[in-house]
């Protein structure tokens, strides 16, 4: 005898695990950023209470984040509610606006220079880094492409490949000329994860990671400032004046953060010893002023994330959600830990920031938005629909007009078995519909329909069974 399937728990009405993901991605997100934008104000407030630019005050760096931070959440509440299939299927525009974006950087007019690299567009004022949103842009549009050629067929393996070269080599050759390694291998790791999980060959999927691991080998140790940032992770103190200066002051503030940390607001490392304390090495303010403890508890919310990422990827309603989902999460996962390896010298420094941590407009902004897209993905998937549910839509209660109401609150989800009126009312598949009669049906309906004779009720059988007994006591009887 087999054992009943248990009832799905649901919270708030939805099947948990649709809302749970949900609810641990949100609030994980929310932690992220509050606790980023404390440790900016702990990082940055001594550099800005000495700058006259930033009016004095130590509000300056955290201020800005926390209006980036207020649009980014209006942009992603706004995505979650657009379908996300609607920004993939346009994806021919979606590779014209990351052209042009990357493109504009290389313009001597509109690209900003930083420390050896041309990464923003500076206009009016503010300043974009393009490639943090290219990162969103190529993950969509290759999870749809995939989809287009296993699942629909619109797309044979030759037109695929091309398409995909084309789609990503572009974005990424413009990203190389700025340049950004680090983004390229982002995106490059996450497209593998993408076409491991999409089911191609292994050996494709192997061959395409070696390729592009020598590929970026290569590019990180053509020249000698690549090369000896590549190195110097190995030993800081070799070159403690030069290139080895920002990760000797970040050793310094591990060490003396230790298992609990200074307590925040109390490092020593942010008066000036540490450059960049507020952007790609506020992991090392972290470290020293939480210490140890306040890493892993960094680390599992960033877990928290992935966990609530692959959930919803696992949930997502047709692939090229599950892969977006994947892509987004294992972007997520590369670039923190490209930061935290390169502040603590395990990995060549690549300039990415902590997401959701570090000061950074574009990069704060591209993270919440990718959280968005999430949210639409999880709020787009639905329990996988059964025979049994195809069948059901097919029933009708004969002569019942439908409400309004629910056709307006299922639309195009049952709209195939039901349009409202009397009599109008057809089966999504007329071999597999049945109509359930009401008790006392009208004589039209009869005349369409014969009463199937089942023999006598059992009130029938009773009543003729006690006749039949009642007719033998009165033969013996007469016979007496």
């Amino acid at each position: 005898m087999t054992k009943s399937r248990r009832k799905e728990r649901t919270l708030f009405g939805v099947p948990e695990r649709f809302m749970k993901p949900r609810i641990i991605l949100v609030v994980a997100t929310v932690l992220l950023v509050l606790f980023g934008m404390l440790m900016i104000y702990s990082a940055s407030s001594v550099t800005a209470m000495t700058n006259p630019d930033m009016g004095n005050s130590p509000f300056y760096y955290v201020k800005k984040q926390a209006i980036i931070a207020l649009v980014g959440t209006g942009i992603a509440v706004f995505i979650a509610v657009v379908d996300y299939r609607r920004i993939c299927m346009g994806w021919r525009i979606l590779f014209l606006i990351t052209l042009t974006m990357l493109g504009v950087v290389l313009l001597p007019f509109a690209g900003a220079d930083a420390l050896g690299a041309t990464r923003w567009i500076s206009i009016g004022g503010f300043t974009i880094q393009p490639s943090e949103f290219a990162k969103i842009t190529i993950i969509m549009m290759v999870a749809f492409l995939i989809q287009q050629y296993l699942v629909d067929g619109v797309l044979d393996q030759r037109r695929f490949f091309i398409t995909c070269a084309v789609v990503v080599g572009i974005p990424l050759l413009l990203i190389l000329l700025q340049p950004d390694k680090g983004t390229t291998l982002i995106i490059v790791s996450a497209i593998i994860i993408m076409a491991f999980l999409a089911g191609f060959d292994m050996r494709f999927v192997v061959l395409t990671a070696i390729v592009g691991a020598a590929i970026l080998l290569f590019l990180a140790t053509r020249d000698e400032y690549s090369r000896a940032r590549f190195l110097i992770g190995l030993n800081p103190w070799a070159d403690y004046h030069n290139t080895g200066y920002q990760l000797a002051q970040a050793q310094y503030a591990f060490g003396t953060g230790g298992l609990f940390g200074v307590g925040i607001g109390f490092s020593r490392q942010k008066y000036s010893y540490l450059p960049m304390a507020h952007n790609d090495f506020i992991f090392a303010v972290i470290g020293e002023e939480t210490g140890f403890i306040g890493i892993l508890c960094l680390f599992a919310v960033f877990a928290l994330v992935a966990w609530a990422g692959y959930q919803i990827a696992r949930y997502a309603p047709d692939l090229t959600g599950r892969l977006v989902a994947a892509g987004f999460t294992s972007m997520f996962i590369f670039q923190a830990l490209l930061n935290v390896g390169g502040v603590v010298g395990a990995l060549p420094l690549t300039g990415k920031p902590l997401p959701f941590i570090s000061y950074g407009g574009s990069t704060l902004l591209s993270s919440l938005m990718t959280v968005g897209v999430l949210m639409s993905i999880s709020l787009r998937s639905s329990l996988p629909e059964t025979e049994h549910d195809s069948r059901r839509r097919s029933w009708q209660i004969a002569g019942e007009r439908i409400d309004d109401s629910f056709e307006e609150a299922y639309g195009d989800d049952y709209g195939a078995g039901y349009s409202a009126g009397i009599g109008t009312v057809r089966p999504s598949s007329p071999s597999a519909s049945f109509t359930m009669v009401e008790g006392g049906a009208k004589e039209s309906l009869r005349t369409s329909r014969h009463r199937i004779d089942l023999g006598p009720s059992a009130r029938e059988r009773l009543r003729s069974s006690s006749d039949k007994k009642r007719n033998r006591n009165n033969g013996r009887n007469s016979r007496d």
